[in-house]
């Protein structure tokens, strides 16, 4: 890689020494060769070229959407998601729009006004008409895009605990995650990173009446229909919990509390019949059968079928082993979640074994 990085410096350098050549030789006052100056034939060539270029831009956009389309998120499995996804898509359709046209104008006018023999291009000082255009309307777009996207925001961040949420810690470390629940008073005991020690990995203050039946788990289940809201910690740097199935993200901060919450509306086992989902899962493990028959023909492990799961992830860049930072998400019903909280261990109960 270094030994690529010292050619291509030296590629570049030869190329800017030979333009800075170039600067100089038509610096040196008139000039009897005419070479450097471009004709008819060349603007020619440029102008056809600035058509090519937007005709390909638009069949690479084409290609793109028809051989990678499938590789979006699908629908979205809580009840905020449908708003986010909605911004999103009129935010995209506005995106596509602008720059469809801009670019055929960008490139058809290079094409239609480009340099001939004679001819001298119209100079406009100002025109008050063209400019007051295309500032108004830009800023009556953005504006409402601006506007749309605030109220979309606020209703996500407006946390209401009129419901009885359910109260969960999402604790981020490096390079692992953890969840604690408020167990059946539903509070959060208090914690402080310089109370780590043996079992007690996350900090919790066992004298602190309200961490007695705190439960930790290195899974997370979440009971459908129900509003969450996540306290979220971090150990040691910057994390960020990230679940893009819920459409939902938030910074992990060392020294404070940062909070997101959201009602989860798709069961895990209701997804993985979703046809979207299917199809997706299905061609995830044609590629690993494929790689599995050439880890095989090597004499290596082969790879073991996928199934869909939602994942916490950490969406900032938090060290060597970031990419692996991730833990299972298992959406139930009440009665399953209430099944499975009932066979996990309290914070007290972990401190005496």
């Amino acid at each position: 890689m270094t030994a690529f990085l010292v050619v291509l410096v030296i590629i570049l350098f030869g190329v800017a020494a030979l333009q800075m050549s170039k600067i100089f030789k038509m610096s040196r006052g008139k000039q009897t060769d005419t070479s450097e100056i471009a004709d008819d034939k060349d603007n020619n060539i440029n102008g056809y070229l600035m058509l090519g270029l937007v005709l390909f831009t638009y069949l690479l956009l084409i290609v793109c959407f028809w051989k990678w389309g499938d590789v979006l998120l699908p629908k979205a499995a809580s009840e905020h998601g449908t708003g986010i996804d909605n911004l999103m898509l009129v935010s995209m359709i506005l995106i596509f729009i602008v720059g469809f046209f801009t670019l055929w104008l960008l490139s058809y006018f290079a094409f239609k006004y480009r340099g001939k023999t004679g001819q001298r291009a119209t100079f406009f000082a100002d025109n008050d008409k063209l400019e007051f255009i295309w500032t108004i309307i830009p800023v009556i777009v953005l504006a409402g895009l601006i506007i749309y996207g605030l109220f979309t925001w606020t209703d996500i961040m407006n946390i209401d605990t009129e419901d009885d949420p359910m109260v969960v810690e999402l604790y981020a470390y490096q390079f692992d995650w953890r969840a604690r629940y408020g167990g059946n008073d539903n509070t959060l005991g208090e914690a402080n990173v310089r109370l780590i020690e043996g079992v007690n990995q996350l900090g919790v203050d066992a004298s602190d009446p309200n961490a007695q039946d705190d439960i930790v788990v290195n899974e997370l289940h979440l009971p459908v229909g129900r509003k969450v809201i996540f306290k979220m910690r971090s150990q040691d740097v910057l994390h960020s919990a990230y679940m893009p199935h819920f459409r939902a993200q938030m910074n992990c901060v060392p020294g404070m509390i940062t909070q997101f919450a959201f009602t989860p509306t798709i069961t895990t086992a209701e997804m993985r019949q979703d046809e979207e989902v299917v199809a997706k899962v299905q061609k995830i493990n044609e590629l690993r059968r494929e790689k599995s028959a050439a880890l095989a023909a090597k004499g290596e492990e082969a790879l073991e079928p996928y199934e869909f799961d939602y994942l916490l992830l950490c969406n900032k860049i938090c060290g060597t082993n970031h990419y692996n930072m991730q833990m299972k998400i298992v959406v139930e019903t009440q009665e399953e979640y209430d099944a499975w909280i009932a066979q996990q261990a309290t914070i007290a109960e972990a401190l005496k074994q």
